[in-house]
């Protein structure tokens, strides 16, 4: 059976989310391997993000956005070594 290499990625998280969440930082260094295992070890280091990202289904909510190298993500989108992640909150006006 092949190995799976496990990525060490870059997240970074929007102010609005970090505020939150006491003790939580704008940037994290992890080694995770898809971003649903991203989300849930920003949930185990900050018990609730998770449910500020994502919603019951689960998918990431719809006021939230999740970047991958640029390209849009979901929960199954596989990280690469080295990757930069962004978390952001989606943006609406009138």
């Amino acid at each position: 059976m092949p190995r799976t290499e496990t990525a060490a990625v870059v997240v970074r998280l929007p102010a609005v989310l970090v505020d939150l969440f006491p003790g939580a930082v704008r940037r994290i260094e992890m080694s995770v391997s898809t971003v649903r295992e991203m989300i849930d070890e920003l949930d185990k280091n900050w018990p609730g993000m998770r449910d500020r990202i994502c919603d019951s289904r689960p998918a990431i909510r719809k006021h939230m956005n999740v970047f991958v190298e640029g390209e849009r993500a979901t929960l199954k989108t596989r990280l690469k070594p080295g990757a930069e992640v962004f978390v952001l909150t989606a943006i609406s006006g009138g």
